[in-house]
């Protein structure tokens, strides 16, 4: 691996230098030695990404892992089409019945066998620290949120806790953890799926959690709100299950908090 043969990704919201190789066909991601959360974090993807692309769900396939005294690698083969986010609003509207099937392929995995765990004290303990450190992006909350001091927004979330904690324990599908437009991967072609992206938060979850991301992420494609509320109504039948509008506002809210 030479510097003539990749190139930067300035794209996405990983803590890890993304480089893509110059035929396009591999990712790589670097996280340096001075990083130990970093170097575990790529751990934890390189793991979630081999155990899912051995669950028969299209995605990346780990080609190598290498970790020594410069730092971690992890270099994935890249998967062959279009982030959905990129499609124009006739392209997204003629695969949405599509990405709903994905997604509930993905969540009608047998929950027992996913060793991967996203537990919501541990994702509320991780907004906990990023708030405290003052390092949430405003750029990444709701329009309505974004002048309210993140410390406010997570107060409203705390006493929902115990409350969303059992609905949780109720309701666990493996999830994406991120899954917004951006990480589902189509054939510009065909508009048939190729593939999630971006693994990292893999696990097991509430499905409301995966929902809330991309069914709000799908309005920034749509003209208005009329034809959201009307494309939230195909994804849901197609996808088989009639979200909670509570959690998936709770988890629309909770996680623009997790990550800094």
């Amino acid at each position: 691996m030479t510097h003539d043969d990749w190139t930067p990704v300035t794209t996405g919201e990983s803590g890890a230098a993304v480089l893509r190789s110059a035929d396009g066909t591999r990712y790589a991601k670097h996280v340096p030695a001075t990083d130990p959360a970093g170097t575990a974090a790529l751990a934890d993807e390189r793991d979630r990404t081999a155990w899912l692309a051995g669950q028969g769900v299209p995605g990346p396939r780990v080609l190598d892992w290498h970790s020594d005294g410069t730092g971690a690698r992890l270099v994935t083969a890249a998967v062959p089409g279009v982030p959905a986010d990129r499609l124009p609003p006739d392209d997204l509207r003629a695969c949405w019945s599509r990405i709903a099937e994905a997604v509930g392929a993905l969540h009608a995995l047998p929950a027992a066998d996913c060793p991967y765990h996203r537990d919501l004290d541990d994702v509320m303990a991780t907004a906990r620290d990023v708030v405290a450190r003052g390092a949430v992006n405003p750029d990444f909350l709701p329009e309505e949120q974004q002048h309210t001091p993140a410390a406010e927004l997570l107060a409203r979330l705390e006493p929902q806790l115990a409350r969303r904690r059992k609905q949780a324990a109720d309701d666990t599908v493996v999830c994406h953890g991120d899954l917004t437009l951006a990480n589902i991967v189509l054939d510009p072609g065909t508009l048939d799926m190729t593939g999630f992206v971006d693994l990292g938060r893999l696990g097991l979850a509430d499905r409301h959690s995966d929902l809330a991301l991309v069914l709000a992420n799908s309005r920034e494609t749509w003209p208005d709100e009329a034809e959201a509320r009307v494309r939230d109504a195909a994804f849901a039948e197609r996808y088989g299950t009639e979200p909670d509008p509570d959690r998936l506002r709770f988890y629309l809210h909770l996680d623009p908090l997790t990550w800094g």
